[in-house]
């Protein structure tokens, strides 16, 4: 099942993690997907063993008088009615507890993740998180004190309606003694049959309540688990002349204003193609449009002749290298974290060190302990961590190491010092070799060389052109590009 959960988790659309829903669903699946279907199981061989239980304790008693046997079978109605009520709250209170219990794991991570200690000790926010953990927590026992009322309510109703049926048959044997249609040695094991019968009824019913509970946890799942794409062969990589967005458009799930709003850009194969843009204009949302990790709501992104639609699934990310600017420090070696460009393929060491000189990676990696092999974590023996930019440098080695027809670098010199950015954008042509490079940056010294430089508005393309187009358009470009030059000007040049 755990296997089962992972494979919709790793399968569905980038688009999915953009919904609160969908992390609410998979919390759901995470907890009840380990134990409903035990559950189930358990409940139906409780279930199936007091029914053969009740069968022979109900010919059993027949044979004393058939009166008995409906009377104590009416008494499991009560059970059964309030039973299936009681699972419905439980359901619901869990469908309502999501969220909160996701904040709750949030919470605990804030206070205590490593990547998190730092600024939680630097701000001393220990106090105030654990504040809103116990708020969040207090609540949470307050909403489950009410649900455990309810729940008792309806178990004593139960209970109550399944004893007065009990009580009833008893006066019924007694009757039936008094009356002389029993004798006092038959009314005694017709007694001791009453009771064995009026157990194994509770344990129907409490079968078939772990069962029907379990079934809406259960129906929950499999909506999540539909979810599940069609097992797809692995996409090829396809070489292009030109990838074009044509009046592309985008909206993150429960958001009425696009994040992309009718956008076309062109990308020839050998270009380095810029996105420059305030924050919020839409460049990562684009960028992922064009890599394919979001289907385009309105419009379509072309490869060559062939909208992305109707080429072999996965064939825009098989063929695209992606470093995003909050990229991922994988607690894994040098050469592992390289290597994760290629995921499936065999490691190949020289590719691997060609990324690393390309990236600058090579610069520091023989400083390390144990060079490609150096363990990139403190929380295991053995393991070093790196700067900011020496992660940054590593992660583009990974992109470089892909060997993709399209590489997309998203603020790719966020945390290099000026050498190296330089060193790298001065390179980046040779490295890339023919192939095409998508860049995203706020640093206009970047993407000044840039083939073509397209700026973002809102969502939509303001501006597009050569570095020396857009100043003589005097734009948006023109005024962003004065503003961040001005930092470097001496004060009587402003």
């Amino acid at each position: 099942m755990w296997h089962s959960i992972l494979d919709v988790s790793t399968g569905v659309g980038l688009w999915n993690y953009e919904d609160p829903g969908f992390f609410d669903r998979l919390e759901r699946v995470r907890v009840s997907g380990l134990t409903r279907p035990f559950q189930v199981t358990s409940g139906v061989i409780a279930a199936l063993g007091s029914a053969l239980s009740c069968i022979g304790l109900g010919l059993t008693l027949v044979t004393f008088n058939p009166l008995l046997l409906p009377l104590l079978a009416f008494g499991g109605l009560p059970l059964l009615l309030t039973s299936r009520q009681e699972s419905r709250l439980e359901f619901r209170f869990n469908v309502t507890q999501t969220q909160p219990s996701r904040l709750r794991a949030y919470l605990a991570i804030l206070m205590t993740g490593r990547d998190e200690a730092k600024e939680v000790r630097a701000f001393d926010m220990v106090g105030n998180l654990r504040r809103r953990f116990d708020a969040v927590y207090s609540r949470y026992l307050d909403d489950l004190r009410g649900h455990l009322k309810r729940r008792t309510a309806l178990s004593v109703i139960g209970q109550s309606g399944a004893a007065i049926v009990l009580g009833l048959t008893l006066l019924a044997l007694a009757w039936m003694v008094t009356g002389g249609g029993l004798t006092i040695a038959t009314a005694g094991a017709a007694l001791v049959a009453v009771r064995m019968l009026a157990s194994q009824i509770q344990g129907l019913t409490g079968g078939v309540q772990a069962v029907f509970e379990s079934g809406l946890f259960i129906d929950d799942l499999q909506d999540f688990l539909a979810l599940a794409p069609e097992p797809a062969t692995a996409a090829a990589v396809r070489p292009f002349e030109q990838i074009e967005s044509r009046q592309v458009s985008f909206s993150y799930p429960g958001r009425r204003t696009p994040a992309v709003d009718g956008v076309s850009i062109r990308i020839r194969r050998g270009e380095v193609v810029a996105l420059v843009g305030e924050n919020g204009s839409g460049k990562s949302t684009l960028a992922k449009l064009i890599a394919g990790l979001y289907p385009p709501d309105q419009g379509a992104v072309w490869w060559d002749d062939s909208p992305l639609s109707e080429l072999p699934e996965g064939t825009a990310r098989a063929s695209t290298a992606v470093i995003f600017q909050d990229f991922v420090h994988y607690a894994m070696d040098v050469r592992t974290n390289i290597a994760l460009g290629q995921p499936e393929q065999p490691v190949n060491d020289d590719g691997i060190r060609r990324a690393a000189a390309a990236s600058g990676v090579a610069d520091f990696v023989d400083e390390l302990p144990q060079g490609y092999e150096t363990m990139l974590t403190r929380m295991f023996d053995g393991g070093h961590d790196l700067s900011g930019g020496q992660w940054q440098r590593l992660a583009i080695a990974r992109a470089f190491y892909r060997d993709a027809p399209l590489v997309i670098l998203d603020e790719p010199s966020a945390a290099l010092d000026p050498r190296a950015e330089y060193d790298l954008f001065s390179s980046l042509r040779s490295t890339i070799e023919g192939r095409s490079a998508l860049v995203i940056s706020h640093r206009f010294s970047t993407v000044r060389n840039a083939d073509r430089i397209y700026v973002l508005d809102s969502g939509r393309v303001a501006e597009s052109g050569t570095h020396d187009e857009l100043m003589a358009t005097d734009g948006i470009y023109a005024e962003l590009f004065r503003l961040q030059a001005t930092a470097y000007l001496p004060d009587e040049s402003r």
